[in-house]
């Protein structure tokens, strides 16, 4: 074969291995899928968009990350607080960290979503969330029950049209957990048992 035949023949592989490699599915794709999934997503440090089936609902995690209560964005989210609770005035150690869920119930029977959650890290540290009132945050993941095809948020809620794409679970995190990576969010039900988990990125 000639050398300029070999250089093209030798470009195009490249161009195909490197196409193939950036194939990735979204979170709009995800809400668009029909099959029942696992109960558990293997952990990486790159998986927002990850979904699970957990105690008959699906849920995806739309994203997670560190929130800034001065951001203008951000801000919003801290409506709700228990009452006493300071926004701004967290220990130099700690973190406001929220993890942004999309529900679906796929099955011909009403279920409840999940009310409980926790994280842990590889440490073997456990955060709970801190509960947000979700009359004065429409943001606040609040359990409800869905019906088949329903979906939490709802397609019209603010929720749902806002970039996050999900309801937030607020968690206030050592700042340690930078060095427990990484962390697992776990769906729990009402008695507290183990219905599932997600990998987090941080």
């Amino acid at each position: 074969m000639s050398h300029p035949r070999l250089r093209i023949l030798l470009a195009a592989l490249a161009l195909a291995v490197g196409a193939s490699g950036c194939a990735t599915s979204s979170p709009a794709d995800v809400h668009h899928a029909g099959g029942i999934l696992s109960g558990r997503e293997v952990a990486d440090s790159n998986n927002d968009g990850a979904y699970i089936e957990a105690g008959g609902i699906t849920y995806q995690l739309e994203i997670s990350r560190v929130l800034n209560p001065w951001g203008a964005e951000d801000s919003q989210y801290f409506k709700g607080l228990p009452k006493g609770m300071p926004i701004y005035r967290i220990k130099p150690d700690q973190l406001w960290y929220g993890v942004f869920l999309w529900a679906k119930n796929q099955h011909h029977r009403p279920i409840t979503t999940a009310a409980n959650f926790k994280i842990v890290d590889t440490y073997g540290d456990v955060y709970r969330p801190i509960k947000l009132n979700p009359n004065l945050n429409p943001f606040a993941w609040n359990p409800r029950t869905l019906v088949y095809g329903e979906t939490e948020p709802s397609q019209d809620s603010i929720a749902s049209q806002f970039y996050s794409g999900g309801k937030l679970i607020l968690f206030r995190l050592n700042t340690s957990i930078y060095s427990n990576r990484p962390l697992t969010l776990y769906i729990l039900s009402s008695s507290g048992r183990e219905l599932g988990s997600i990998s987090l990125d941080l």
